[in-house]
């Protein structure tokens, strides 16, 4: 009997400190044996149900990646909604250092190990991108864009809201028939055919994952304009030529702020200072590590940047950045068709993988969303030129194509917001 009271005090005490871990998240945290935490002041939104004492010493010492990794692996169950469970969980740790010494101390091991050289980067990539593209076409648009898509309204569908995404990247870049184009880190080829095809410039297309660029190259040629989009298995960082624009979409995220002064040069070198750019990205709005369970299952090497670090890749070459855009909301409702999709494809995606596969991938995408719906994650569009660039709109008319789609895109963020 006393042995069973000292680990009951045990368990409750490691329960409470997991939970003050999460910032104190309107959580429940429970064994199997029935030794439990709420939190003290209001209902818990969600319930996460602890199988066993080795998980929770797991959580006590590593409580994100122990988190991340019992839950995929079946250890942890949660009870209710899972988006609002991390939808806390983002809330209450904004506030707080909800790291253990462990936690950090892995996170700056794994940075070392996951460093994006020309060797790291290839690496860090496959991991994620060559997954099979039959995987990512369960869940994915047919034109597998596979980054924040833009919707006028949102009764449009995720398809019709990945061309709006491509059109509205080359409206911002105010494309001519003739000029070239340079983009690093193409995925599937979306955007560089959508270019070549519908404004008529000529594109050069870097990309480090070999299935990508296999799949790219086959589209071109399926669409006729493999002479206007070059599809190149290589680093952003071997860029050469001289180019009218430069465009990065969700290639941002994984060269890592170390390398952002070498972007920034390569940026310089290929646009001089007549060009003008894009950036597509992932951020923040405060400088912080990302996730160290997503850098270790999910994307190996990335950092997600606050507005004022990116500067970096801008100012040492003397660029103007012309506008800046959020489409955090957009991405929210991006994720929400992707998660939809993917539980629908669970049972062939199992089949595929494993169950564990579908668990960490139903984290990430739900994770994901609850950090684009709460605001601890940020979509970024920055468009940007060279000193000596005229060609800068007076308004932001170019971007829409009449009145209404503007007013009605007006009204749906602030309904949302």
């Amino acid at each position: 009997m006393r042995t069973s009271l000292i680990f009951s005090s045990i368990d409750k005490w490691l329960l409470q400190r997991v939970h003050d871990a999460t910032g104190g998240a309107q959580i429940r945290l429970a064994l199997n044996n029935g030794n439990g935490f709420s939190p003290p002041r209001a209902a818990p939104v969600a319930s996460v149900l602890i199988c066993d004492r080795r998980t929770l010493a797991r959580l006590f010492f590593d409580p994100e990646v122990g988190f991340g990794d019992a839950y995929a692996e079946g250890h942890i169950q949660v009870e209710g909604n899972l988006v609002a469970l991390l939808e806390a969980a983002h809330l209450s740790m904004s506030s707080a250092q909800a790291s253990s010494w462990y936690s950090r101390l892995a996170s700056h091991w794994l940075e070392r190990a996951q460093a994006n050289t020309l060797r790291g980067s290839r690496k860090n990539i496959h991991h994620h991108y060559d997954l099979t593209t039959d995987f990512y076409k369960l869940w994915l648009d047919p034109q597998l864009v596979y980054t924040c898509a833009y919707f006028p309204s949102p009764s449009v569908t995720l398809e019709e809201a990945q061309l709006a995404k491509l059109d509205h990247v080359c409206r911002k870049l105010q494309l001519q028939p003739g000029e070239t184009v340079v983009e690093a880190g193409c995925g599937w080829g979306a955007l560089g055919l959508y270019m070549a095809k519908h404004y008529g410039v000529s594109v050069k297309a870097f990309n480090i994952s070999r299935e990508q660029i296999l799949f790219a190259r086959q589209r071109a040629k399926e669409e006729g304009l493999s002479d206007r989009v070059e599809f190149i298995e290589d680093d952003y960082r071997n860029i050469s030529g001289r180019f009218d624009v430069f465009v990065s979409v969700g290639m941002l995220e994984h060269v890592g702020a170390d390398h952002y002064a070498e972007l920034g040069s390569v940026i310089h070198r290929s646009l001089g200072k007549s060009g003008r750019g894009l950036l597509h990205f992932i951020g923040r709005n405060y400088q912080r590590s990302f996730s160290a369970w997503a850098r270790k299952r999910i994307f190996p090497g990335s950092y997600l940047p606050a507005l004022r670090e990116v500067m970096r890749i801008f100012e040492p070459w003397d660029f103007s950045v012309l506008d800046v855009e959020n489409l955090r909301l957009h991405y929210a409702k991006t994720l929400e068709h992707w998660l939809d999709r993917f539980e629908r494809s669970a049972c062939r995606v199992s089949e595929m993988f494993d169950s564990r596969f579908v668990r960490t991938w139903r984290l990430y995408l739900s994770g994901a969303l609850a950090g684009f719906r709460v605001g601890t994650l940020q979509l970024f569009q920055i468009v940007f030129a060279g000193p000596d660039c005229q060609r800068i709109p007076w308004t932001r008319a170019h971007l829409y194509t009449d009145e209404q789609s503007a007013k009605q895109e007006s009204q749906w963020i602030h309904a949302t917001s």
